[in-house]
């Protein structure tokens, strides 16, 4: 008896066992380390869609994976990622980060996949991905970038993948890909490209896979090279959907795939260049502004420079409306807007010489100089010199060309009275009139029936304002009752009903015993 319940102990308790296993196989390890609300398991955190707004404490120094995506990160605090070293993916994607700290993945030179899909960067600079020599995929999709600028992935030789597309990208830097030898895919659809240069897509020597769709592209001779390109050898990069390179600008080629237009339709217009005046003078202490128009197609990028003047001259200072002011007459170029202000502000005797606008397109380029000329003699900041004290009882003296009333000859004086007075009588005689054709209207008497409210209930006759009763109501709007107990026409002489027709209504005299109120608006 005593093995048999000894037995049948064994059997329950493995039954229990067996019940509870799927359990303990479902919950995760956790580590001691683990941050709070966090799930870790093995090398890899799960930190995920926590509405984190910085990266949580506590992480374990060996963690391989981790993911922070959907919270509300929006800056990388610096060396919060400072003991991750062993990091191999590292995924933020749909946060709100708007700018990479220089340096801010230096800690993780082992760092193999990088997402930043679905965040607010709005610019990326170089040294932001200093550190990460091992990196192979960058995920920087659905961001807001609108430029990217030269050497930004030069610290990335082993990349393979950038996905760059969703972005509103609009300009890429001729260095902006330098240093990416290794890359295979690159994604630059669904973005604001209006054209590309060969020299960008140079230093891609092992590109297997390029993307371009749905770009406002600008099929000018800046394009000619992309389509004899894909051509002669880069339709191996591009599949068949990805071929669809449509054109945007001009009119006449719009909707048109580009590898569809002849080369000789892929033309440009070279600019031309328009400065008024060609030389000006200015006085000391004032401030200048000088419009260079410019015209072609595409639209020209427009430059102010200040023509460097012999050693021992002091240099000035030029600025281009809009933008930042550079020494030794170096202005930087204003957007691509064919219209460049070239702004000098306090004249000095520095600021004068000679200057050149310069607008540019991929049509060639053209030059208009400019001559600025400094009147030394006046100075605007100078006080006015004060007047000379006259002795008591001698009238004042005014400079030749005043306009003072006193220092005008004693006709032009008559006259200027003369002319006041008789603008004065005509004001006064207009008034006048006004005033008498106001009194005979209210004097007149009104025409017949004048002043009569006829309203058509198609039941009643007419009705005049002596019939109605001025109420308000609870909001406190004007009403006016109706009373149809009184005369219609009161001093109307009275009429036999045999005489009138029945479409003329009731006659005068009528009483009628209802009230109907009406709202009159006017």
């Amino acid at each position: 008896a005593t093995l048999r319940l000894h037995s049948e102990f064994l059997v329950s308790l493995g039954v229990t066992a067996l019940l509870l296993l799927p359990l303990l196989l479902a919950m995760p390890p956790r580590t001691t380390g683990c941050p709070a609300a966090c799930r870790c398991y093995s090398a890899t955190v799960e930190c995920g869609a926590l509405q984190l707004r910085v990266i949580p404490p506590g992480i374990p120094p060996g963690t391989q994976t981790l993911f922070l995506q959907d919270n509300s990160i929006a800056h990388l605090e610096p060396g919060a990622l400072a003991p991750l070293a062993a990091l191999r993916h590292l995924y933020l994607h749909n946060n709100s980060l708007h700018a990479l700290d220089s340096g801010a993945f230096r800690g993780q030179p082992r760092l193999l996949e990088l997402a930043l899909t679905g965040n607010r960067l709005r610019g990326l600079h170089g040294s932001a991905f200093v550190g990460l020599a091992q990196l192979r995929v960058l995920y920087l999709a659905g961001n807001q970038l609108a430029r990217l600028l030269d050497f930004t992935f030069l610290h990335m030789p082993r990349l393979q993948e950038l996905h760059l597309q969703e972005n509103s990208i609009e300009v890429l830097e001729d260095q902006a890909l330098a240093g990416l030898s290794s890359l295979a895919l690159l994604d630059l659809s669904r973005n604001q490209l209006g054209t590309i240069s060969r020299e960008a897509l140079r230093p891609l020597a092992s590109l297997q896979v390029l993307r371009l769709t749905e770009n406002p592209w600008r099929c000018d001779c800046a394009l000619h090279w992309l389509g004899s390109w894909i051509k002669e050898g880069g339709q191996r990069l591009l599949s068949s959907r990805d071929r669809k390179i449509m054109c945007a600008e001009p009119p006449r080629l719009a909707l048109q795939s580009l590898l569809d237009v002849s080369g000789s339709s892929l033309i440009c217009i070279p600019p031309s260049v328009h400065v008024e005046p060609l030389e000006l003078t200015a006085n000391l202490g004032e401030d200048l502004r000088v419009a260079c128009q410019a015209s072609g197609y595409p639209q020209p990028l427009v430059t102010w420079r200040k023509v460097p003047q012999p050693r021992g001259q002091p240099q000035a200072q030029v600025q281009l409306e809009g933008g930042a002011p550079g020494l030794g007459g170096q202005a930087k170029a204003t957007r691509d807007t064919g219209s460049g202000m070239l702004f000098l502000t306090n004249i000095t005797l520095a600021h004068a010489g000679k200057y050149e606008c310069e607008a540019a397109n991929a049509g060639g380029n053209a030059r208009v100089p400019f001559r600025l000329l400094v009147n030394a003699s006046l100075q605007r900041s100078l006080p006015p010199p004060a007047l000379p004290a006259r002795p008591a009882g001698r009238e004042p003296r005014h400079e030749a060309g005043s306009m003072a009333f006193l220092a005008l000859g004693p006709a032009t004086q008559t006259a200027v009275a003369a002319a006041i007075l008789l603008l004065a009588l005509t004001a006064l005689l207009l008034t006048s009139m006004i005033c008498r054709r106001r009194r005979r209207r209210k004097k007149a008497p009104a025409p017949p029936g004048e002043g009569a409210l006829f309203v058509n209930d198609y039941s009643d006759g007419p009705c005049t304002f002596a019939q109605l009763e001025e109420l308000r109501d609870e909001r406190g709007h004007e009403m006016f009752v109706i009373d149809r107990s009184k005369p219609l026409f009161a001093d109307a002489p009275a009429e036999s009903p045999a005489d009138r027709s029945p479409a003329e209504g009731p006659a005068p005299g009528l009483r009628l015993p209802t009230r109907v109120a009406y709202e009159i608006h006017c």
